[in-house]
């Protein structure tokens, strides 16, 4: 199945959060082999010379590296990968700050809004 880009961003840039999300969500394990330049480039729907450019930049990062004989692997740093996830989540959090300012509300009304999401979360998720 074709991952799901969007035309509102640069396809290797979208290429690039789609795995590095995958791996500070733990879809990839520290160390684990991930599959090739093709084979991923096949299940995202995109070309390879676009997916080679995207998985490059993760190894620039750290996140992933090269093993010239056997492929690419995930760090087996669990520290960088959990402070990927805490920049990629304060992030999201601003971003929600930033909307709901937008809506004009309060910081007061945001946490009640938050607390009664939580509270309510199965009713949400049924």
């Amino acid at each position: 199945m074709a991952w799901e880009l969007n035309s509102g961003k640069p396809i290797y840039t979208q290429l690039v959060e789609k795995v590095r999300l995958d791996i500070i969500s733990g879809n990839y394990k520290p160390g684990e082999k991930i599959p090739s330049v093709r084979d991923l480039a096949a299940e995202a729907a995109v070309n390879p010379n676009t997916m080679q450019k995207a998985l490059s930049e993760l190894e620039r990062t750290g996140l992933i590296f090269s093993n010239r004989t056997s492929g690419r692997y995930i760090t087996e740093d669990e520290k960088m990968i959990e402070t990927a996830k805490k920049q990629t989540a304060a992030a999201y959090a601003k971003e929600f700050l930033k909307n709901m300012e937008h809506l004009g509300l309060t910081q007061e009304e945001i946490k009640i809004l938050l607390t009664d999401v939580s509270g309510k979360e199965d009713e949400i998720c049924q």
